[in-house]
């Protein structure tokens, strides 16, 4: 088995849909970046890049390739998924927390479960997402954007 962590952290900016693991939230900002700016997904393709030892997803994807602008991060996360499967990787398990103070996003964490475990193969009870207030505190407090961490465990898939 082995274990890899991810971040990733975006500026909320007006007139951009907020996608987070795949789910359209309701909010009158979304994140800025050169993707969808999913920052779940990029983080636990981080997390699961890492634990593989195959980079991460700038390397993969990178911000200053066009063709990568506007991309739905799921498939950035399917792709990398595909690279862990080639080295005889699947993943057990992802833990991910968020951290923002705005909007409450416990009501799209089953979503959110969901999405992620479909485009992972693995179930939902294997995907947890915890969001998390930092108090009032930072960037993050005072509403700038949001930060996601996510680690991920992989094992050998059995023939």
């Amino acid at each position: 088995m082995r274990i890899g962590t991810g971040y990733d952290s975006h500026r909320f900016e007006p007139g951009r849909p907020l996608i987070l693991a795949g789910v359209s939230v309701p909010y009158e900002r979304g994140l800025a970046g050169h993707s969808d700016a999913d920052a779940i997904a990029h983080a636990v393709t981080d997390a699961l890049l890492g634990a593989a030892a195959l980079g991460d997803i700038g390397t993969h994807f990178p911000p200053s390739d066009e063709k990568w602008r506007g991309a739905n991060s799921l498939e950035l996360l399917a792709h990398a998924y595909d690279l862990l499967e080639r080295q005889n990787y699947q993943a057990v398990n992802i833990d991910v927390t968020i951290v923002c103070e705005q909007p409450k996003l416990g009501p799209y964490v089953p979503a959110m479960r969901e999405t992620l475990a479909r485009v992972l193969g693995i179930g939902p009870h294997a995907v947890s997402i915890k969001a998390k207030t930092n108090e009032g505190m930072g960037w993050i407090g005072c509403g700038e954007g949001l930060a996601v961490m996510a680690v991920a465990l992989i094992d050998r898939i059995r023939p």
